[in-house]
């Protein structure tokens, strides 16, 4: 990672312990308001996960797992915010700021919601599709044999076991 991308993560971090992101409410600061941040919007994506008829703790792990819950992640590949939702994603459902945490929280457990019921409920294969595309997917006729696909299936369904 360069320089620079470790301080434009440490000012993410600054910007939602002051406030300044959009669906985050601001901690008081230091660690323990860091922490309080984080947990802000893991609520933001466990209400989205209600909303969406989506269980809170699969929507949670995918957000820990793409994210940690970092409203102001960006991806080497252009996904953005907590739910690291691709551009045209992010515009198909709506988002106008994939950084707003509440918005992306939404939108992302959304697009979840729509992957379950396309792979008929299947977790394994909607997380799949969560990072690879549904498309790649159906191509393989299951989880894609891309190396950094199955490592995510597997860290997803890790945090998604722990929290249950």
């Amino acid at each position: 990672m360069s320089v620079r991308a470790d301080v434009a993560t440490v000012e993410r971090r600054i910007a939602i312990l002051g406030g300044a992101l959009p669906g985050v409410r601001a901690g008081s600061p230091g660690a323990s308001g860091f922490r309080r941040a984080m947990s802000d919007v893991e609520s933001l994506v466990e209400r989205a996960a209600v909303a969406a008829h989506v269980d809170p703790a699969l929507a949670s792990a995918v957000a820990r797992t793409e994210s940690n819950f970092d409203p102001g992640a960006r991806s080497a590949s252009g996904a953005a915010g907590v739910m690291q939702l691709m551009p045209a994603t992010a515009q198909a459902l709506g988002v106008e700021n994939p950084y707003d945490a509440a918005q992306n929280a939404a939108a992302g457990t959304r697009y979840l919601r729509a992957l379950l019921d396309r792979f008929d409920g299947d977790v394994r294969l909607a997380v799949a599709a969560y990072d690879a595309g549904p498309g790649a997917v159906e191509r393989c006729g299951g989880v894609p044999p891309f190396a950094e696909t199955r490592r995510y299936v597997e860290r997803v369904l890790a945090a998604y076991r722990t929290r249950r």
